[in-house]
Formats: C-alpha cells, structure tokens, sequence
C-alpha cells in the first residue's frame, strides 16, 4: 500500500533553490533513508514534508488523501497545516525536550494539548489522562527508560534525550515517522543506542523517513535509499542498487568517502 507520495516539490529561500522538481513515493512499513552531503537539501525536504516548511510548488499525498497541493491557497490555512502535520511525527538532531519537564511529561504533552479537543475531555478528563500516561510509559519503557520517567532532559544523556524524543513522536501515533539527523548530535556509544532504537521500530514495520549520514545503517535497514545533491534526486533506488552499484558518478563519489572500494 502507497503511503507517501511527493510530486514535483520545489522550494527556494530568497533566489536560492533548495529543491528543484523533487519526486518519490514510500510504501507503508518500508524505512527510506536520504543521504548526500551537507547543503543537498535532505532537511529542507523533510521540514516541507512535516509543514515545518511549506514549498514553493508540488504535491504530497498521504494515504491517497491530498494534504498538500502549491496550486490550492486553502493547503496553506492553519488549521489545514496543523491537520496535516499529525501524519507525520518528527526527531530533530538536537532532541527540542522542554527542559522543565520530565521525559514523561515531554511525552504526555502533545496528547494531552490534542485531548482538549475532545468533545467529551470535560466529563472524561481523569480517564483521558489515565490513558495518555499509561500510554507514555508503555513508549518510554519501550525505549529502555522505565528507570529515567521522573528524569529532567538534564538529567539524561544525550542517547536517552534522544529516545524520549522519538517516544514523543510516537506517541500521536503517526502515519510516518521522521528523522533529521538523529545521530548527530552524539558520541559513538551513544549513537548504538539509538540506532537500536531505531532498528526495532524497522523490524516492527514502522514506516519511517530517515536523513542520515550513517551510511552502513541506511545500507542495513532501508528500503529505499534517496541520494541528494545540489537540491536534485541524483539516484533512488535499493540498499543495493544505491551503494552496491551506482550509476551517477557523483553518487560514488559521495559513498567513496564512507566505504572502501
């Protein structure tokens, strides 16, 4: 089944052009990994696919549903944006925890901003946030931090900062889920956790967008794999079809960096 689908998507700052004519789809449960070298435009299209940014031109779909189209001024209300934004859930590099709040509370809070909506969170509100905590702990020790709930993001180190920021994610139960780097920011210890992390989401078919730099779990893990550069799809294809045989000279160059020929 056809999850994602991106056509056409453009997106320029000033007279810079970060993305120019960008088309791919994702089947459900594969993991897509985007590469290429700093400055291809890899964040920008993920920031266009959470409406983080909104890009010049193109269309994206989502289940078969429209949730943007550059031709259509209703795409860019607010409150479409705001709609739209829940298909997909987002782990920035550098973690964006609320500092003043545990890592139960950082994961309970946009559950619990969304319940208000509900018609019925006056009469339920005990019940709804009984199930918006019990919930948020099941994600947390799902990610190895039933001992870390009470834990300020200070208190943490920079892998389980991490991890409670994909249980953020997680936890309104995303269609997609995103990842911008999420490996930058740490040590190599650190970073095996939660490329572990990450992993078993994979195994558990968790359809998932990763920009990465970490060639030999993109090789590993992915379904699809997206070489970027200069704002152009260069190369899109398999695992294999990508690092084990390139057809773009630009792509082996870019990989002669990161594997021994």
């Amino acid at each position: 089944m056809q999850i994602l689908e991106a056509e056409h998507i453009c997106k320029s700052f000033d007279r810079t052009e970060v993305l120019k004519d960008i088309s791919f789809s994702l089947e459900k449960s594969q993991v897509l990994s985007i590469i290429g070298s700093s400055g291809s435009g890899k964040t920008t299209l993920l920031r266009c696919l959470n409406f983080l940014e909104t890009p010049d031109q193109g269309i994206i779909r989502v289940k078969g549903e429209t949730v943007f189209d550059g031709s259509d001024a209703s795409y860019l209300k607010e409150s479409m944006i705001r709609k739209n934004r829940l298909h997909f859930g987002m782990v920035f590099q550098s973690f964006n925890l609320f500092p003043q709040y545990t890592a139960l509370r950082n994961v309970m809070l946009a559950k619990e901003l969304q319940a208000k909506a509900r018609p019925d969170y006056k009469e339920k509100k005990k019940q709804i946030l009984e199930e918006i905590r019990a919930e948020a702990e099941e994600l947390l020790r799902q990610m190895g931090l039933e001992d870390r709930m009470g834990n300020y993001p200070h208190q943490l180190s920079g892998g389980q900062c991490q991890r409670v920021a994909i249980a953020r994610a997680l936890a309104l139960k995303p269609d997609i889920l995103c990842f911008d780097e999420p490996t930058s920011a740490l040590d190599p210890e650190l970073t095996g956790e939660v490329l572990r992390v990450m992993k078993e989401l994979a195994a558990q078919k968790m359809t998932m967008i990763i920009v990465t730099h970490e060639m030999t779990f993109a090789r590993d893990v992915s379904d699809q794999v997206l070489f970027m550069d200069e704002g152009y799809v260069l190369e899109h294809g398999s695992p294999d079809e990508v690092f084990g045989d390139p057809k773009e000279e630009r792509t082996k160059q870019f990989l002669s960096h990161f594997f021994a020929s």
